[in-house]
């Protein structure tokens, strides 16, 4: 199986595959590729509908430049916690942030809330998440705004009184709550409109079948969220090691 960056040749022959509405998988088979390369591949420049061959090949080659100086003092060339490799950890930040694009995140909050999960911390403050992420302030107070709008991040005070942006399990939770509840006000908006067209027409039928359908996802979700709560608290089954490297996301 053909290793390394996707060439120029295997991204047209990716588009082409889009064009006949072939699924991912039977793409990267054509190509001897993992599905998830030519999945993240596609997600990465625009989707199935607005993938270019050609703009996704120079793209690529702009991140690729644009990373070499990252390697500079206090970023990339810093020595990695837990001893992990920071050209595999670089490749899966870059895994993360597209799948949460591909759920519908804009990129810098994506970025910002790759970079919090894969932060041991889980914790760090807006000039480190900028530093990281090579952004200025004012895109990460947006990205942070957003994120904290969909229940996806928090915030606390430390003892510098400096804003720390921190993402934790219950969060996982309160999203997904948030989510099941943004529902109900379709819900209700739905059969608001069932009255005012008439229950025997058409129209109202077709609200009133979306109503019940999300007012049953709803019900689902919450009761599954409640029921699943515990095991985002459950420990790691291993305890990582107290005399490995600390993580440096102090500052």
């Amino acid at each position: 199986m053909p290793g390394g960056r996707l060439t120029q040749q295997e991204r047209q022959q990716i588009a082409l595959g889009l064009a006949d509405s072939l699924p991912y998988a039977e793409i990267a088979r054509r190509l001897d590729r993992p599905t998830s390369t030519v999945t993240r591949e596609v997600m990465r420049n625009g989707g199935p509908t607005a993938y270019r061959a050609d703009l996704a090949h120079r793209a690529t080659e702009h991140r690729a430049h644009r990373r070499r100086p990252a390697s500079s003092p206090g970023t990339e060339s810093a020595p990695q916690p837990h001893g992990r490799d920071a050209g595999a950890m670089a490749e899966y930040e870059d895994t993360f942030t597209t799948v949460l694009m591909a759920s519908g995140l804009p990129k810098i909050p994506a970025r910002v809330l790759t970079c919090l999960f894969t932060t041991d911390s889980g914790s760090l403050t807006a000039s480190l998440l900028a530093r990281r992420l090579q952004v200025s302030p004012a895109s990460i107070s947006k990205a942070i705004t957003f994120l904290e709008s969909q229940s996806l991040v928090r915030r606390e005070r430390d003892e510098g009184r400096r804003d720390r942006y921190i993402v934790d399990s219950e969060l996982f939770y309160q999203a997904t709550i948030a989510s099941a509840r943004a529902n109900d006000e379709l819900v209700k908006t739905a059969r608001q409109g069932v009255a005012v067209l008439g229950r025997d027409t058409p129209a109202a039928a077709r609200l009133e079948n979306v109503a019940r359908f999300l007012d049953f996802i709803s019900e689902s979700i919450t009761r599954a969220a409640e029921q699943a709560r515990e095991v985002l608290h459950t420990g790691p089954r291993t305890i990582p090691d107290d005399t490995a490297p600390a993580d440096a996301d102090h500052g």
